[in-house]
């Protein structure tokens, strides 16, 4: 049992409440993950639309930020490679944007979750 408490991050049942800075602390810790997941995405979709393409960076920026942000591509694209790329990096896009919504939801709900079951604990 001591060995799965190390293994999960949150507090259980049974346990009180994480007190507000640790939970601010955890809220920080979920914003850098997904700020990582979100500039490791943008890398690629840069490299991708740059490399695929033959965008300038900027402009691999450019369209790499509006796809992943879910406004679509800027630039028309020309080659089979960069249309490709495109179809495979916004269906990636879709997924990273469900797992960084995930991650930043976690702890909060988590939290609500937690603080409702002792409440109906002391009742």
């Amino acid at each position: 049992m001591h060995r799965l408490k190390q293994l999960t991050p949150y507090e259980r049942r049974s346990e009180q409440m994480l007190p507000r800075p640790q939970f601010v602390r955890r809220l920080a810790t979920h914003f850098l993950a997904a700020s990582l997941l979100m500039a490791g995405s943008l890398g690629i979709g840069v490299a991708g639309y740059h490399t695929a393409e033959g965008l300038s960076w900027l402009d691999a920026l450019l369209n790499a930020s509006m796809i992943l942000g879910g406004m679509g591509p800027v630039s028309e694209l020309r080659t089979v490679a960069g249309k490709l790329f495109a179809s495979f990096y916004s269906l990636f896009s879709g997924v990273v944007f469900l797992v960084t919504a995930s991650i930043l939801i976690a702890p909060v709900a988590h939290r609500l979750l937690h603080w409702l079951h002792l409440e109906a604990l002391e009742e």
